[in-house]
This record gives structure tokens, C-alpha cells and sequence, in this order.
């Protein structure tokens, strides 16, 4: 699978800031994206690229697969551009954004409050929520991050889940900068619990021959979009038009279920 990491679609305060300060050094740019996309015929989209189920290079073919390279297929081509993709680090790709190395991310950014004060995004189309990873003879019952007090839980170094089990008094916390690291402590016992993403769990745990299991979901629903840089109103339009339309005619639920087995175009009720 290459560099498997956590949920790092949601993370990088430290990418935020750099990027918030890249962007505000940025002349403005007088012409919407859309012109300057169709002109070129072109669509630059970032995504890290290390990180399966959703963006991953392909062993058997080397070219990139996965849920965020279908949807940024599908509105590349509903746009009239040909998809052009680059990969990046996720430490940079806020950054890269704000400095204008490509137009959009597609990698699982996660929408928050302090990101859309430096960049806009599209509607959501995915989501999805925390969830614990356990071993198998686990027999405590766990229905919220404040049960985990006096434990030692996983997360991946940067993760928004790292911020979220920090943020809880009396939780020993240890950041891991890849999953498998992650899951074979857990395993071992050397950790209580793994904090990830529900969607990345059952990836995980399909790929995975140690004695874990999923556990339960222990946090707010989280909604993913396309990033993009400020002041492009009509672009942005059209992505929400391309991703709402995706959502009512059931093709971006095929994307999902395709890679998911469960529908992750939906906010869960």
C-alpha cells in the first residue's frame, strides 16, 4: 500500500497558518478560475497520493486510484477540463493552494470554521466520523472519548483525531506518523485503542491480519470538500452544482460504495 498514514485529510494547523500567510502576501487576482481553468483546459488538482482508499498510486499500474481521483475525475469532466493531477506532501498542500500550484485539493480536507477563513470550499462530499479501533478481547465499552481517561490511545502524528483525544484530561496520547506502526502496538497491547477515521477503519481492518476489531464511533460527524482559493465565486458554483447533481442521481453514492462499501455521500442521520 506504499506510506500508509492516518486521516490526514483533516489536519496540518501548521500547513494552515503557513498557507494563511502565503495567501495574504498574494496580489488579487482579478479573474475567476473558471476563465482561467476553461483558457487553459486544464484542471490542477492536488492530492497527497500516499493515502488508500482515497488517493494512492496503484502498484500494479503506478497511476493514481482511488475515491478522491474519482470525484476529482467526475468534475474535471463535468467542468469540460482534463484532470491534471499533482501530488504533494500534506505538511505543503495547503500552502501550495494559497500560492497558486494548483487550483483545487481533492484529498480529503476537512471543513473547518479556521480553514474557510483562508480558503472556500465546495459542498461536501464525504463524510464521515471518528472511530476507535480496539483488540479483539476488548471488553470495556467505550461511548466517548472521556471514557478513554487513564488509557493509551493511537493517532496519527498532526491528525485532527490527535487534537481531539489531547484536548480530553487523562489520556496518555502517542502519535505514530503511519497506521501499520499504529495497529501492531494496539495489538501488542503496548496502547488501549487507535483513534482513526470510520471511513479509513474498515480499510484498515480489511487489510489487516492482527487481532483487532472496530470499535465504536466516539465524535462529531466531519464533512470533507474541494478546497480552493478565495474570490472564484463562479467556480465554486459549478463545483456545487457538479457535486450536488453527483449526489441526487446516485453517482457519487456508486464512488462510494465502489470504494467504501457504504455510502459516505450523506451526511449519517
Amino acid at each position: 500500500m506504499g506510506k500508509q498514514v492516518t486521516k490526514r485529510g483533516r489536519r496540518a494547523a501548521l500547513a494552515l497558518g503557513l498557507a494563511s500567510g502565503v495567501l495574504l502576501a498574494l496580489p488579487a487576482v482579478a479573474a475567476d478560475l473558471m476563465t482561467e481553468a476553461k483558457a487553459r483546459g486544464t484542471l490542477r488538482i492536488a492530492m497527497e497520493g500516499t493515502y488508500p482508499p482515497f488517493n494512492y498510486k496503484d502498484p500494479k499500474t503506478g497511476q493514481l486510484a482511488g475515491y478522491d481521483v474519482d470525484v476529482a475525475r467526475l468534475v474535471a469532466g463535468k467542468l469540460g477540463l482534463k484532470p491534471e493531477f499533482v501530488t504533494t506532501e500534506w505538511a505543503a498542500i495547503l500552502a501550495g493552494l494559497a500560492a497558486g500550484k494548483y487550483d483545487v485539493i481533492v484529498s480529503q480536507v476537512g471543513i473547518t470554521a479556521k480553514r474557510q477563513q483562508a480558503f472556500d470550499f465546495s459542498v461536501p462530499y464525504t463524510y464521515s466520523s471518528p472511530q476507535l479501533i480496539v483488540r479483539k478481547n476488548e471488553r470495556a465499552a467505550y461511548a466517548s472519548l472521556n471514557d478513554l481517561k487513564g488509557r493509551k490511545v493511537g493517532v496519527g502524528q498532526g491528525s485532527v483525531f490527535e487534537q481531539q483525544i489531547k484536548a480530553v484530561p487523562g489520556v496518555e496520547v502517542k502519535s505514530y506518523p503511519a497506521a501499520p506502526e499504529n495497529l501492531q502496538d494496539l495489538a501488542f497491547g503496548r496502547i488501549d485503542a487507535a483513534l482513526n477515521d470510520s471511513l479509513m477503519v474498515s480499510y484498515l481492518l480489511k487489510h489487516s491480519q492482527l487481532p483487532i476489531k472496530a470499535g465504536p464511533r466516539v465524535g462529531a460527524v466531519e464533512r470533507m470538500g474541494v478546497a480552493m482559493r478565495k474570490g472564484n465565486p463562479q467556480f465554486k458554483a459549478a463545483v456545487d452544482k457538479i457535486i450536488n447533481d453527483a449526489r441526487a442521481d446516485g453517482s457519487l453514492k456508486q464512488l462510494s460504495l465502489k470504494w467504501f462499501g457504504a455510502d459516505a455521500s450523506q451526511e449519517p442521520k
